[in-house]
């Protein structure tokens, strides 16, 4: 029969090597009888009644299910977002542990993660939209959008980290972002006007009356019910009232880290509502005859002066406030780099590049902390008016501050450039000039008022520093 299937051609000639054929034959009937019949060792014969009284249900539990279009919908059903919000209570494991060493799971009903992605497409629209900080809300939003998708894994699946962990891990839960940005800041900042007018430096001491001001605060809303904040968590509100977001990344991340979400979310909000929240508070502990000074022109400033101011304070934080070194030098390096000119590629870098690529890591990481059981409770409504209150004392205070100066001065100061003693560079300078030109078109405060802006940088900086030192150990 094998000889048959061969082509006459190759038989007569007797060319083909039949012997293969029948080897080849042999090889295949004897590996197909072999995988499909059992195979009981000598050893194994003890053990075979077990496995027959088991086998029924290890093929229940093998057994692969068949193809059924209706089951198929059923699940896929299943596998949307839209289940998930309505019906889905998801899991999320959290770091605290139980008294047994346990990772203790939170579960989060759906319908708060819908909520929180709801937040996020909130907070993208003020920064896309109405134009509130956009550089730091629009990632910051889609950070909590990201996080809060049921089931995408964006920060862990299956105990392998997620996008969104491996950014957090990174830089913002080890303070590695925030003194990058701080870098930057200071490569993009000019001293100028303060060292022009050193007095200034008191209006940025002034503002942060807000932040210590505001433990006592806290102290009086721990009264009401479901609110226990202790001392490193009461820190870490009361620093919103510089309105710095890296600073007050760097404290939270280091005293109170799962209050970092909402604290870094309540410092960039009101950062970006400076324009709204702080003319009101100025028109109403001004005069129009004080809105009406004016200042005489700065003195120009040499550049050995300059290079010398961000040296000098970096050696005094060095030796009167080490803890907060890392901020002030991180500072005051970008400063002299931008300063000296002679890096000038280093300093085009820390004002560009670097900052932009570190900005959006740090706002998607602090978008990631934005979620239910971090954000929908007592204590995050707290923290947002703890946060408004120190931001109105910080800039009350140096509105005030300056007011009492003019006792004793000869020269006097527009107290409106009091109130860019908070840390919102530039944008509180400039509301300073904009609340003084509605009175007098021709008065413009804008160089004078980046004197107490800058100094502000420094002040929440060391107000940082104070804090970390006395509870950092803790």
């Amino acid at each position: 029969m094998f000889k048959q299937a061969i082509p006459k051609n190759l038989r007569e000639r007797k060319q083909f090597p039949f012997w293969v054929v029948k080897v080849c034959l042999f090889i295949m009937v004897g590996a197909f009888v072999f995988s499909v019949m059992p195979r009981i060792t000598a050893e194994e014969p003890a053990l075979q009644g077990q496995a027959a009284g088991q086998g029924q249900a290890a093929a229940e539990e093998k057994e692969i299910p068949r193809i059924r279009m209706g089951d198929f919908g059923k699940h896929l059903g299943k596998t949307t977002g839209i289940f998930a919000f309505i019906t889905d209570r998801i899991i999320k494991p959290t770091t605290s542990l139980d008294e047994a060493g346990n990772v203790i799971n939170t579960i989060v009903p759906g319908w708060q993660e819908f909520f929180m992605v709801f937040v996020g497409f909130v907070i993208v629209w003020l920064g896309a939209a109405k134009g509130f900080e956009p550089l730091l809300l629009i990632p910051i939003g889609f950070g909590t959008i990201f996080v809060n998708i049921p089931n995408a894994g964006m920060w862990e699946s299956h105990g392998v980290p997620g996008f969104l962990k491996i950014i957090y891990d990174g830089g913002v839960g080890n303070e590695f972002f925030p003194l990058i940005i701080f870098m930057g800041i200071g490569a993009m900042t000019d001293f100028g006007p303060l060292i022009a007018n050193p007095k200034t430096a008191i209006l940025g001491a002034a503002a942060q009356f807000g932040v210590f001001g505001t433990l006592f605060g806290i102290s009086l809303a721990n009264a009401l019910p479901g609110v226990d904040f202790n001392m490193l968590e009461a820190c870490a509100v009361s620093i919103i009232g510089g309105a710095d977001g890296p600073t007050t990344i760097y404290v939270a991340a280091q005293l109170a880290p799962k209050l970092l979400a909402t604290v870094a979310v309540a410092a960039y909000s009101y950062m970006a509502l400076v324009p709204l929240i702080q003319p009101p508070i100025m028109k109403l502990l001004t005069s129009k005859e004080e809105r009406l000074i004016k200042m005489k022109q700065l003195r120009p400033v040499s550049k050995v002066e300059k290079i010398i101011f961000p040296m000098l304070v970096f050696v005094l934080s060095i030796l009167l406030i080490p803890a907060a070194a890392p901020l002030i030098g991180c500072l005051m390096f970008g400063n002299f780099i931008r300063e000296t000119g002679i890096v000038e590629r280093l300093s085009n870098t820390m004002q560009n590049e670097l900052i932009n690529i570190v900005s959006i890591f740090l706002s998607l990481g602090v978008g990631s902390q934005m979620t239910p059981e971090k954000f929908l409770n007592m204590s995050s409504m707290v923290i947002v008016a703890m946060g408004l209150l120190a931001f109105s004392i910080a800039t009350a205070t140096g509105v005030i501050v300056a007011k009492i100066m003019n006792l004793f001065l000869k020269e006097k100061i527009n107290p409106l450039i009091g109130s860019a003693g908070v840390s919102a560079v530039p944008m509180a300078a400039r509301v300073s000039n904009k609340v003084g030109l509605e009175d007098d078109p021709g008065n413009f405060l804008l160089m004078h008022a980046m004197g107490p802006n800058v100094s502000g940088v420094i002040g929440t900086a060391i107000a940082a520093g104070v804090m970390i030192a006395m509870y950092g150990g803790h």
